[in-house]
Order: structure tokens, then sequence, then C-alpha cells
């Protein structure tokens, strides 16, 4: 058994032993439980909640591309699932479920009086820059209609049929703050939604203006050391600034504490951390999403609710989710390689619910519940094809490419060293002409093979595995996700003679294809 395996196995045998671990079940006069330093664990049946439909619904995660599934009830995880090749000890990104953190520390701020009103103006704090296309308009945004995503500003995200073009021009800024602020006006503010990754930022921007601390330093003092949160990563815009709305890298163990805090109204081992109803997400004044006036899904504070439902969720892409279900006491994540489908999540949960109290246990069930866990947790191996003899002429040869708006430069496939691998390099905005390459191992017998961690990540530890096989006589196929990504690339290499052409896609989760052009070129 090699080294991977062993771990692979321990892991699932911790899981089990986890589950079947017999805790006294929670009742009503049960005290809370804080997992400040760590999550107690408990058979669903204990906490009134059914085995068998538990196990349904981590075989549901299998067959769509989760990386992880977290069920907490009564303060106890009952059901805690991680699928190859993710493993619980690498944190996750959880893309834009960043910005309910981002909000959640706006309320501690507001709580801490260093912030005076929610409808406080925004530009009041940014009274040393000038700024483009001040008009009434823009003077009226205030705190809230950031929180709430009805800031008015002018904003392409890429939602209903857009092409994102603001992010993208965001992302090619030098000065985040500055390109927000300088977007023309496109409503007055509060009376439209209009989904947008600038009013997160602009909120890091006012923690910083208002704590004289980063985003992520004021969480650490105020918000991950209560919980108990010790390893996370949290990227930077290009002034340094906390990004407030995405790239926040947590455990999913983590990002379950999280959901607890609003569970229990904002508390935390009964200390009120943010401010009086600030928690209590279905009683606030929510917007809707839709111009149908659709009453189903709504918007508070960075955070999703269906109201209909009575559940609100911290939305991340591609599935990082923290679902909290306040009338089942119950809080689910799950952090995936696809868009997790809400209603076919929150309709498992619910229906697993049976009773507040204890169920009689049901072993059969709880023996269901354990081998989903750790067949998850069982890296299944992709079918190989024969290979062709182009192989042994294409193998270990660079093709270069030229197509500055992809950044690739080149690339090298070697298939016949002792230790498959491939080589690719990138070119980098800063500074001009600069490159960077990574060397990548390749599984040809169907199981992945891991990389080391990459030096342009720090902090995060995200690794890259890859396993490949023949489509055909001339096209190979690499299976490429990054573990903690939550993504998962396809590379599809087609050669013909000294041509090379690379085409990349997103095989789940989303992104955008991309196919270029290359030319061998002598070693």
């Amino acid at each position: 058994m090699d080294m991977q395996t062993k771990r692979r196995f321990v892991l699932s045998a911790m899981s089990l032993c986890a589950l079947l671990t017999c805790l006294s079940p929670a009742r009503a006069e049960d005290p809370d439980l804080w997992p400040t330093k760590g999550w107690l664990t408990s058979t669903p049946e204990e906490q009134g909640m059914d085995s068998a439909a538990l196990a349904r619904l981590v075989g549901y995660g299998a067959s769509h591309s989760f990386d992880s599934l977290l069920v907490v009830r009564h303060g106890r995880i009952v059901t805690e699932a991680y699928y190859a090749p993710y493993t619980a000890d690498v944190p996750h990104e959880i893309y834009s479920s960043t910005k309910a953190v981002t909000g959640t520390l706006l309320g501690m701020v507001y709580k801490d009086g260093l912030l005076d009103r929610l409808d406080h103006p925004v530009l009041d704090f940014f009274t040393d820059r000038r700024i483009a296309d001040v008009d009434d308009r823009k003077r009226a945004i205030t705190v809230q209609n950031l929180l709430d995503m009805t800031s008015g500003l002018d904003w392409d995200q890429g939602f209903e049929g857009g092409k994102q073009q603001s992010l993208n021009d965001l992302y090619r800024s030098s000065n985040w703050t500055q390109f927000i602020l300088d977007r023309p006006m496109a409503h007055p503010p509060g009376q439209v939604f209009n989904y947008s990754n600038g009013n997160p930022e602009l909120i890091s921007a006012v923690i910083t203006k208002l704590t004289g601390k980063l985003a992520e330093d004021y969480a650490r003092e105020r918000l991950f050391d209560p919980l108990g949160i010790q390893s996370w990563h949290w990227d930077r815009d290009p002034q340094g600034l906390t990004k407030g709305a995405e790239a926040l890298y947590l455990l999913p163990r983590d990002m379950a504490k999280l959901g607890y805090l609003y569970l229990h109204h904002g508390e935390w081992e009964g200390r009120p951390l943010l401010p009086p109803g600030w928690a209590d997400v279905l009683n606030h004044t929510l917007v809707n999403v839709h111009a149908s006036g659709d009453p189903n899904e709504s918007y508070s504070n960075f955070i999703w609710v269906f109201p209909d439902r009575h559940v609100y969720r911290m939305d991340g892409k591609n599935g990082q989710l923290i679902v909290v279900f306040p009338d089942l006491d119950v809080v689910v994540v799950t952090t995936a390689r696809k868009q997790v489908r809400y209603k076919t999540l929150i309709d498992a949960v619910s229906g697993a619910v049976k009773s507040g109290p204890a169920l009689p246990l049901n072993p059969d069930a709880i023996r269901q519940l354990a081998d989903a866990i750790k067949d998850a947790a069982i890296e299944k191996p992709m079918s190989i094809s024969p290979t062709p003899v182009i192989a042994s002429a294409i193998s270990g040869k660079t093709y270069k490419f030229f197509d500055d708006d992809v950044g690739l430069r080149s690339f090298m496939l070697d298939l016949t060293d002792p230790h498959p691998h491939f080589d690719v390099e990138f070119s980098l905005h800063y500074p001009a002409g600069s490159s960077v390459k990574y060397s990548q191992p390749i599984g040809l017998d169907g199981f992945y093979r891991k990389g080391a961690p990459k030096a342009s990540d720090p902090g995060i530890g995200l690794i890259t595995e890859a396993r490949g096989t023949w489509l055909n006589g001339q096209t190979f196929v690499i299976d490429v996700p990054v573990i903690g990504s939550g993504e998962q690339q396809e590379v599809i290499l087609t050669f013909s003679g000294k041509k090379l052409n690379l085409h990349r896609t997103v095989a789940v989760g989303e992104g955008q294809d991309v196919s270029v052009d290359g030319e061998q070129v002598i070693n």
C-alpha cells in the first residue's frame, strides 16, 4: 500500500470512527455546544436524522463533483465526507462565500462603534481620493447599499448575458478601490439589485479605513480567533488590501463554524460578536434579486435567502456553500467543483430530519452511511486506452505558443521518462516580459499523480494532480484538478506533425475554454 493510499485509508477510518462514536444525544434542554477547539460528532439518529437519507446525499455528492460534505445538527457533526482526491486537511477556496465573511466583519465594525450607521455615505470614507463621475447619485451610495448589491454603480459581472467586462477590467487594474469608485452610475442607489464584486471590495477598503487594519487582520482578532479558526489564507489586491469578494481559503470544518455563528444569532460561547439582529437573516429587509419579483430568492448583507424555505446560504462559485436551516438547528457545508443544486440539497437535508430528539439507532442505515463516506474517499481510476505510435515521437518535445491573450508560452509532455510529467510556461503581467514555469507529474495508470505546492501560492499549499490517457491516435487528454480550488480542468492535446493544438476546458465547474496552436521547437 503506497503512502497516498494509506493516507486516504486512515481518513476513511477516522470518518467511520467519528460517525459511530456514541455520544449523548442533544436535547432541547442541553446547553449550546461551542466547537471552538473542535467539533463533537454523533450518529445522525442520535440527533433526530436518518442515516440512510444522508447516505443518499453523500452518494449524490459523489456523482455531482463534491469535494466535501458536512452536516451539523444540534452542534454535532452527523455526516462528514471528503471526496478523493480532496482531503480534510487542505484549506478550500470558498470563492464568493468570502463576501459573507466580509459582511460579517463590517457588522463587527458597526458593533464596535467604529461605523456610526449603516446608511453612512460611502464617499465620506474616501475624501482623500479624486473620484470620477461624482454626482448626487454616487454621493448617495451608502454602506447598506454595498451590502445589498444595490449601489447603482455600472458593473458587468457576467450575469444575464454579460461578458463580465467590469470584472476583467478590475483584475487588470493596479488600484482596485479607485477603479470601483470611478465607475459611472447606472441606477440610483437602492433601486436595482446588481451582483458585483466591486461592492464587497469597497467594504474591505472601508473596514481598513475604520479599523486601521487589513480586513484579514481584523478578522484574525475579532472573528477567527474567537471561533478557533487557525488555518486559512486570504489573498490581497494589488494595493495590498484584503480581497473582499473572494479568495479566502478555509477548512470545511471552519466554514461550518461561520454557519454555526449565524445559527446562534451572532453569539459565540455566550458572547455577542455581531450587532443584535445582524445574524437573524430571515428577519432582515430583503432585496429581491429578480426583476420579475419572484419571492423565492432574496439577498441581504452578502447572504442569499430562500424566505419561503426559511433557509439562507453563503454562496461561492462552483458549490462552496454554507447553508443554515434555523428552524431545524442544522448547518450544511459543501465544497465542490460544480454548482450545487440548492433546492436538491435543501430537500435532501430537510427530508433527513425526522425529529428533534433522538431516533432509535439503525445499524443498517448507519452502515450505509459509513460505506458511502468510505467510498467517497477512495480514488476511482479513469479508463486507459492503448498507447499509439505517435507517443514516442512527441514525448519530450517542446511546443511554443504566441497568443498573448492566453498567456501560454510553451508546453512539453514527457511520457517516456520513468516519471511521466508535463512542463508548462505562462507569461506574467508583472514585471513585463517575465514568465513562470511549472512541472507536473502525470499518472498513466488511471490514477492521479500529485505535484509539489506552487511557490506562487504562499500559505495556501494548493496542489495540482494529473492523470492522462490517449483519446485516439493523435489526441491525449489530461485530467487536472487543483486540490482545494473548486475547479477541475481538462487539457486536450491534438498532435499533427510539428503542430500542437492545446484546448483547455473546465471539465466541471465554471470557466472559459481556451484553444491555442503551437509549433514544435528544437530542444
